[in-house]
This record gives C-alpha cells, structure tokens and sequence, in this order.
C-alpha cells in the first residue's frame, strides 16, 4: 500500500465556486426634494464575478507548498515503514519454508499459527495506517479550503464582488472568462501576506 501515492484529491475545492451573496450592493439614498430626482451612483464591480485560477492558487500558495511538502514526507514514512514490516515477516516465512522439513508436526503448527497471526497483524497495521493517513489528509485539506474560503468571502465584501469561481484548465464549466476578471494574482498576494503573518 503507497501511502505516499495517495493525492490531495479534494484541495482543488478549496476554491470550487465560492458563491458570496453578501450584501454589498450600494443602497440608493432617499431626497425628499421632489423636483430633483436622485442621481444613482454605479458601482463598477456591483454584481460582478470574478474568478481565480486553481492550479496557479495552489502553486503559488506558501501555506499549500508547505502542507503538500509534510503530507509527502509523511507519506514515504509510513511506506517505508510498512515496508520494512512486511520485509520481516517475508523473512520469517522464508526461514519457517527453509526450516520446516526438519521440525516436528507440533513445532510446524505452532510456528503457522503463529505466522498466521503476524500476517492479520500486519494486515491490520496496514489498514490502520492508511486510515490515519487519509483522515489527516482530509482534516488539512479542510483546513486548507477554510482558509481559501475566509479569505475569498473577506476579499469579495471588500471589493463588492458577488461570487468567485473556480477556472481549471480542461475542467470545470468555464470555457471562456474576460482577462479583467482574473483575480488569481490579487488573492495569492493576499493569501500569501496572510500566511506570512500567521507563521509570526
């Protein structure tokens, strides 16, 4: 079992069609003159939507490189440990098929019965390490989306947008988008500058 192999399937959704209906439209201000009618001011990014690219994000995300770099290296250790585990037990196997000729029909019972049972162990230790490898996987990759999120739902009050999509090349629903409503560049600064000051 390749620990190491197992992706972070769901991180691209960290920035998967964040809808953010915030209210951020400018209200239109009431005059009680009745001869002059009021005047609406526009705001240029009012209903606008934007997007951001989740390749480039993830590329260039220090908290993301960071993540990635320890889950890999968590990865190859536990391979190399299970590996190691199974090397023994190959050698036991080999030493009780080298061995077995000379033994007593009680020492050959006793000796599978008790292979058998490092086989279960090792098997079990298998699944159980593969198990509290994905679960930390997926407690980082909601880790990782949350902060996307928060950060995107923040950015967009600010700026007055009302939703942000995800482009993918290849994927997604996307197929053409305006160069002006690409925000990637803003929002790994931002993400960025924000990591920087988390690590302080």
């Amino acid at each position: 079992m390749k620990l190491n192999k197992l992706k972070f399937s769901g991180i691209a959704t960290a920035v998967t069609i964040v809808s953010l209906m915030s209210a951020c439209g400018n209200k239109e201000t009431k005059t009680e003159t009745s001869t002059v009618k009021p005047v609406a001011t526009v705001d240029a990014n009012q209903d606008k939507i934007v997007f951001v690219d989740s390749d480039s994000l993830l590329n260039q995300y220090e908290y993301f490189k960071v993540l990635k770099t320890k889950m890999e290296a968590k990865g190859k250790a536990a391979d190399a440990d299970l590996k190691a585990k199974g090397l023994a037990f190959q050698r036991d196997a080999q030493q009780y098929q080298a061995q077995a000729n000379s033994m007593t029909a009680e020492q050959r019972a006793a000796t599978e019965q008790r292979l058998a049972r490092k086989q279960q162990e090792l098997q079990a230790y298998q699944q159980n390490a593969g198990s509290a490898f994905q679960n930390e996987q997926a407690k980082e990759q909601e880790a990782l989306y949350n902060k996307v999120a928060d950060f995107l739902k923040e950015y967009a009050k600010k700026k007055g947008y009302k939703m942000v999509l995800k482009y993918q090349k290849g994927m997604g629903d996307i197929l053409f988008a305006d160069e002006s409503l690409d925000v990637t560049t803003e929002v790994i600064k931002g993400l960025n500058e924000a990591y920087a000051k988390e690590k302080k």
